[in-house]
C-alpha cells in the first residue's frame, strides 16, 4: 500500500510540474496580450470621467416654508440653558422610511467593469499560488554550499508571494468601494438638499473607474514582470545545483 500511495504522489508532483512550466510558457503570454487588448478597448477608454456617472433615484423634496411671524406669546423665553438650545438647534437630517422612487440601483457601468475584473484577480491569484507550489517542490534538500540556484528559487517564491497578496487586495479594495459608496448615497437620503454628498458620490465613481484601470493595468504587467523573470531563470528554478564531478577529470 504505501508503494502505491507513493507511485500517486510521485504521479501528482509530475503532473503538477508539467502543468505548473504550460502557465508559464502557455497562459501568461496569453494573459499578456488579452489583458493588453482589454486596455485598449472602449470599456477603459474613457476620456471623459462624467460618463462615468449615474443619476441618483433620490429626489429633492420641495422645501417647507414656515412662519416665523408668530405672537410675542409663543416666543421662545430666553432663560433656557445652553444644552436645550443646542438640541433644539441640532440639524437632525430627514427620516427616511422609504425611498419614493424605489431601489437606489448601484452604478450598472462600473458594476460591468468589475464583473469583468474579479475572474481575472482571481486567476492571477490562483496561478501565482499554482506557481508557488512548483517553485517549491523543486527546491532540494539542505546542503552546505552549491546554494545559488536555491537562492533564485527563493527570490522566484517571494516575488510570487507579493503578486499574489498585491492581486487579493484588489478585491478588497472592491469591497470597500461598494461600503463606502452605499453609505454616501445613505447620506444623499437623509440630507437630499445638501449638493456635497451627491458630488461625492460622483467623485467616488471617477475614482473607482481609475482605480479599476490601474487594476486592469497592473495585473498585465504582473503577467509580463513573472513571465520574465521566470523564463529567464528556468534553467536554476528547475536545476538549482548541478553535479561538476565530472568536469574535474
Amino acid at each position: 500500500m504505501s508503494f502505491c500511495k507513493d507511485d500517486k504522489v510521485k504521479d501528482f508532483k509530475e503532473h503538477f510540474c508539467k502543468e505548473a512550466e504550460t502557465i508559464v510558457t502557455d497562459d501568461f503570454p496569453k494573459k499578456i496580450i488579452q489583458l493588453d487588448e482589454l486596455l485598449k478597448s472602449d470599456m477603459f477608454q474613457c476620456v471623459d470621467l462624467t460618463q462615468m456617472h449615474m443619476e441618483l433615484n433620490v429626489p429633492v423634496p420641495d422645501p417647507i416654508l414656515v412662519n416665523s411671524h408668530q405672537p410675542d406669546a409663543k416666543r421662545r423665553k430666553l432663560d433656557h440653558n445652553l444644552d436645550d438650545i443646542q438640541g433644539k438647534l441640532s440639524i437632525q437630517g430627514t427620516k427616511v422610511i422609504l425611498n419614493p422612487g424605489g431601489m437606489v440601483t448601484c452604478n450598472t457601468k462600473l458594476t460591468k467593469i468589475i464583473e469583468v475584473m474579479k475572474p481575472e484577480i482571481r486567476t492571477l491569484v490562483e496561478k501565482c499560488n499554482m506557481l508557488k507550489m512548483w517553485v517549491q517542490l523543486l527546491i532540494p534538500r539542505i546542503e552546505d554550499g552549491n546554494n545559488f540556484g536555491v537562492s533564485i528559487q527563493e527570490d522566484t517564491l517571494g516575488e510570487l508571494r507579493q503578486y499574489e497578496s498585491e492581486a487579493a487586495a484588489y478585491l478588497d479594495q472592491i469591497s470597500r468601494y461598494f461600503i463606502t459608496r452605499g453609505k454616501l448615497v445613505s447620506k444623499v437620503a437623509k440630507y437630499p438638499h445638501v449638493e456635497d454628498y451627491r458630488r461625492a458620490v460622483e467623485e467616488m465613481d471617477e475614482k473607482e473607474f481609475i482605480s479599476l484601470r490601474l487594476v486592469c493595468c497592473e495585473l498585465r504587467n504582473s503577467y509580463a514582470a513573472l513571465h520574465d523573470l521566470i523564463v529567464k531563470n528556468i534553467e536554476k528554478i528547475k536545476m538549482p545545483r548541478t553535479n561538476n564531478t565530472e568536469s574535474l577529470y
